[in-house]
């Protein structure tokens, strides 16, 4: 099915042709008709299969005579979780909406928001933002009452990173009569709750198995002890000639060891984290898209919303904190039916850590060693009572428990019985009773 077909019209056939887009992704073919049908959308799909172009298309369309208006309102509004991910929804809705007269702004934290409010002011159309910045502007006279298709974009990453509340207080500045479109990575408890809050007899579109990884990536672990790691990450990336690789670390203080250790070994690297100006992050960012810098060592803020074309492996030098995240970090490649490669490097204590994540995406993660790099089978857990599943222990340490009330239960009965017994059958002592006799 073409992108004629699914009802697109020429201005935008023309720039997705440009664009190189020969046919529509499979979430962009179920939800494109139905954005264009005007139903509110609930839709779920790996991360790399195309969902912006899912809302973005039929939202500009819908959307082309806005600029037609006498008094030019704001009737577009994407939230998203990250300013990275923002930024990219608007570069690609700038590329779609070209041939298009609608006005496109950003707002996002790290930036002036009394330029950002002088942007308003020209003619702008569609909205795109962070929850919290947005909410800033609205309290500094942001109007949304006018819109008509609102969007939530990586629905799941906000509610992780605690957005709710923003939404909460968002939702109800919007018209009754509106559109709504939530996107999510993964298919949660969380989300599910907040569609019931925010949606309208909403289409349900579903291209992929719940919080499954794409197949095109072809994953694997190796084992090694946690002093060996960064030796052997350098090891992988220089024997393996790897062009274009991204890291990811579990907290900030890490990433920045790892990158001084990668550095040492000649490698050319960036690193991109929460401790990082907005302007430093894109720079880095950009940097490693034009391949000056082989290696990107990012910590889980860049799990979401980077869209580096044809990126072919991201490595977890750490697993994540969250099972969800691992789906997210590795959803980084493979992107649009290209194939990929995710590497775990697995310590001692991430042998078990990592069952989690295989029982959330529902495969088995093959585990190797790398020659030289063998883990010591002397090493274990320092935590091993702690950190044990309950499986391990826990039969055995109730089953003696039960056993001893099971012996001791019937030998107290005997015993009460016996008692009962006993004071039954033993004869009553006789009572004198003294006579009463009357006074005379």
């Amino acid at each position: 099915m073409s992108f004629e077909k699914l009802g697109v019209i020429k201005e935008l056939l023309e720039v997705i042709k440009e664009l190189g887009y020969n046919e529509p992704t499979p979430i962009q073919k179920r939800a494109i008709p139905l954005v264009l049908a005007k139903n509110d959308v609930f839709a779920t799909a790996q991360t790399g299969t195309g969902k912006t172009a899912a809302f973005g298309l039929p939202m500009l369309q819908r959307l082309r005579k806005a600029h037609l208006d006498e008094k030019r309102e704001i009737k577009g509004l994407i939230i998203s979780p990250t300013r990275e991910l923002s930024i990219q929804i608007y570069e690609e809705l700038q590329n779609y909406a070209k041939n298009m007269h609608l006005g496109i702004s950003v707002l996002i934290g790290g930036k002036d928001i009394k330029h950002q409010k002088k942007l308003l002011k020209q003619n702008i159309d569609i909205v795109i933002g962070t929850p919290g910045r947005i909410l800033e502007h609205t309290q500094k006279g942001l109007d949304l009452s006018h819109i008509e298709i609102f969007v939530l974009d990586e629905a799941d990453r906000m509610l992780d990173m605690g957005f709710v509340k923003e939404i909460k207080k968002i939702h109800p500045l919007l018209p009754k009569r509106h559109q709504t479109l939530l996107f999510s990575a993964t298919y949660s408890d969380k989300v599910r709750k907040l569609s019931k809050l925010i949606l309208t007899k909403p289409e349900f579109v579903e291209v992929a198995k719940k919080n499954s990884t794409v197949e095109a990536i072809n994953q694997v672990a190796y084992l090694v002890d946690a002093d060996k790691k960064a030796p052997l990450l350098a090891y992988i990336i220089g024997s393996r000639n790897f062009k274009q690789v991204l890291v990811f670390t579990r907290t900030k203080a890490s990433a920045d060891v790892l990158t001084d250790e990668l550095k040492k070994d000649g490698l050319k690297c960036g690193i991109i984290h929460g401790d990082k100006t907005q302007a430093n992050r894109l720079k880095t960012l950009n940097e490693f898209k034009e391949g000056k810098i082989k290696v990107l060592v990012a910590t889980d803020i860049a799990s979401r919303g980077l869209d580096i074309e044809e990126l072919p492996y991201v490595i977890n030098y750490e697993l994540p904190l969250v099972p969800e995240d691992y789906v997210h970090r590795v959803g980084r490649t493979g992107r649009a039916g290209r194939d990929g490669v995710a590497i775990s490097l697995l310590d001692v204590d991430e042998r078990f850590e990592i069952k989690r994540i295989e029982k959330l995406i529902g495969i088995k993660i093959p585990k190797e060693s790398v020659k030289g790099f063998e883990p010591d089978p002397q090493i274990r857990r320092k935590d091993k009572d702690e950190v044990t599943p309950k499986s391990e222990h826990k039969q055995a340490q109730k089953r003696p428990a039960a056993k001893k009330t099971a012996l001791r239960q019937p030998a107290e009965k005997k015993k009460i019985e016996k008692q009962k017994i006993e004071k039954k059958a033993s004869p009553k002592p006789a009572t004198t009773k003294k006579r009463k006799t009357k006074k005379r």
